[in-house]
């Protein structure tokens, strides 16, 4: 097994299982792997999202003294996880049509970006950026 290198975002979900499904259909998510608990969620699983794994697990506050960790427990996220693609317009497009909230509509930024922002069904923000050609 392959360690993967550099800081790797680890998501604590409501449903992991369904929020893998929902980036397979937003973000072109590959499925690297899932560990379920008998009870059926997932104690561990892995995703690579453009070029980045991504770890994920499902919400067990029975072994966080008795408090959910997910972002909607938290009243949102304070962390947005960033994506380099493409195209922003079709990127955003894409993951509102599969279930994403919109946040910030496509749009030229004054650093030379295009930049967007969703929130996943999980409430875990998404930011989609590519440069602006000058």
């Amino acid at each position: 097994m392959e360690i993967p290198k550099g800081a790797i975002p680890h998501l604590c979900a409501e449903n992991a299982s369904a929020l893998i499904e929902f980036y397979k259909n937003a973000l072109g998510a590959k499925e690297i792997s899932r560990a379920p608990t008998p009870d059926g969620r997932l104690m561990h699983a892995e995703v690579e999202i453009n070029g980045t794994v991504v770890y994920l697990n499902d919400d067990f506050p029975e072994h966080c003294g008795g408090k959910s960790n997910t972002p909607k427990a938290h009243n949102g996220s304070p962390v947005s996880l960033h994506l380099n693609v493409q195209n922003c317009d079709e990127a955003f497009k894409k993951a509102v049509a599969a279930g994403a909230k919109p946040m910030m509509e496509p749009a030229d930024m004054f650093w030379g970006a295009r930049y967007a922002r969703v929130q996943d069904p999980s409430g875990h923000e998404w930011a989609f950026m590519h440069p602006l050609n000058k």
